[in-house]
C-alpha cells in the first residue's frame, strides 16, 4: 500500500438522498479555503537587484539603442537574475557552454560600409564616399542560460543558505537536472529540468524546499517516470489539476521530511478553487496522484547522502 495513500474514514457510503463522500469532503475543503484564505504570493524576491543597462559578459561593453529594450524584455520574460549577455562562442571561450535547449535572444548591430564600387568612384573622381547602412543580427544568451562560466560579479552578494540536510539529500538522490538561478520556479517537460531561484532569494528560506518539491512533483510526471499528462496550458483544467497534484505532493514530501514551510500549501491550493467547485472528485484524484508522486520521491535512498556537503 502506498505510504501516503488517502484512506476515507470509516468507509461510510452516502445514503440515496444524501451528499456523496466526494462532495462532502470537497465542500469541507472549499469552505476551509474560503475562510480567511489570502491570495498566494510568490515566496521569493529578486535574486539580485540587477537593474541598469544590459552588457556583454566578456567585453563589459553596454548594449545600446533598441537592443536595450530587446534585452530588458528578455530578462523579464525569462526571469533572469542579471543583465549579462554573451554569444555561444563567448561562453565557450570562458570555459563554459550554453545549456542544451536554451533559446537565445536576437539583437541587432547597426553600422555602415562603403561598397567597393563607391570606393573606386571616389578614388577616380574624389569627394566623400556614400556609406551604406546595414543591420546584422546576433544571437546572445543570458548568463543564467549558461553553465560552467566563471563567477560573474552581479552586485551585492546574497546571504548564506539555511540548509536542511535531509531535504538537500533527497534532491540530490533524485538525480534531477536542477538549475539554480533566475526569478522563476518551473519544470520544463521538454528539457526535463527544474529551475528555481537561489535559496537566499526567498523571504523565508525554508520555503525554498517547498518550491523544490513542488517542481519535483511535476518532474515525477515525465513520461519516463509516472507518465502523467503534462501537456496542459496555463488556464486550462488539466493545467490546474497538475498544479494541485504537484502542490499536494510537495506538502506530503515536506511532511515526510519534517520540513514546515511558512507559506501554507492551502493558500496555493486555494488558487484552484474553481477546479474543486466544478468537479467534486478533483481533490481525490489529485491526492491519489500526489501520493504516488511523493512515494516516488521518498523511495529514493537518500539517508546516506545527508552528511554529504
Amino acid at each position: 500500500m502506498s505510504r501516503l495513500a488517502y484512506q476515507p474514514a470509516g468507509g461510510h457510503k452516502a445514503g440515496a438522498g444524501g451528499p456523496s463522500l466526494y462532495q462532502e469532503v470537497t465542500d469541507r475543503i472549499i469552505a476551509e479555503l474560503e475562510q480567511g484564505r489570502v491570495p498566494w504570493v510568490q515566496p521569493w524576491g529578486r535574486a539580485r537587484t540587477g537593474p541598469g543597462l544590459p552588457e556583454n559578459a566578456v567585453t563589459g561593453r553596454r548594449y545600446s539603442g533598441v537592443n536595450i529594450l530587446i534585452l530588458w524584455g528578455a530578462v523579464i520574460a525569462g526571469g533572469f537574475s542579471g543583465q549579462r549577455w554573451l554569444t555561444f562562442r563567448q561562453a565557450l571561450s570562458l570555459g563554459g557552454c550554453v545549456r542544451k535547449g536554451a533559446h537565445g535572444t536576437t539583437i541587432c548591430y547597426a553600422d555602415r560600409f562603403i561598397p567597393k564600387a563607391e570606393a573606386e568612384r571616389v578614388a577616380r573622381e574624389g569627394g566623400t564616399p556614400d556609406a551604406v547602412p546595414f543591420l546584422k543580427r546576433f544571437t546572445v544568451f543570458n548568463a543564467d542560460q549558461c553553465e560552467g562560466l566563471p563567477e560573474i560579479d552581479a552586485g551585492e552578494p546574497l546571504p548564506e543558505r539555511q540548509v536542511v540536510p535531509q531535504a538537500e539529500a533527497l534532491i540530490r538522490a533524485t538525480g534531477a537536472d536542477f538549475r539554480i538561478g533566475g526569478e522563476r520556479a518551473f519544470y520544463s517537460p521538454d528539457g526535463d529540468f527544474i529551475q528555481v531561484p537561489p535559496q537566499p532569494a526567498f523571504f523565508d528560506q525554508i520555503n525554498y524546499y517547498r518550491t523544490c518539491f513542488h517542481e519535483l512533483g511535476h518532474w515525477t510526471g515525465h513520461r519516463a517516470r509516472l507518465a502523467r499528462d503534462l501537456s496542459g496550458r496555463y488556464g486550462t483544467s488539466s493545467y490546474a489539476r497538475e498544479e494541485l497534484c504537484a502542490e499536494l505532493a510537495s506538502a506530503f514530501v515536506c511532511a515526510g521530511l519534517g520540513v514546515a514551510p511558512t507559506v501554507r500549501h492551502a493558500d496555493y491550493i486555494g488558487s484552484w478553487l474553481e477546479v474543486l467547485r466544478e468537479d467534486n472528485r478533483a481533490i481525490f484524484r489529485a491526492a491519489s496522484l500526489a501520493s504516488k508522486a511523493a512515494d516516488f520521491l521518498l523511495d529514493f535512498d537518500f539517508s546516506t547522502l545527508e552528511d554529504t556537503p
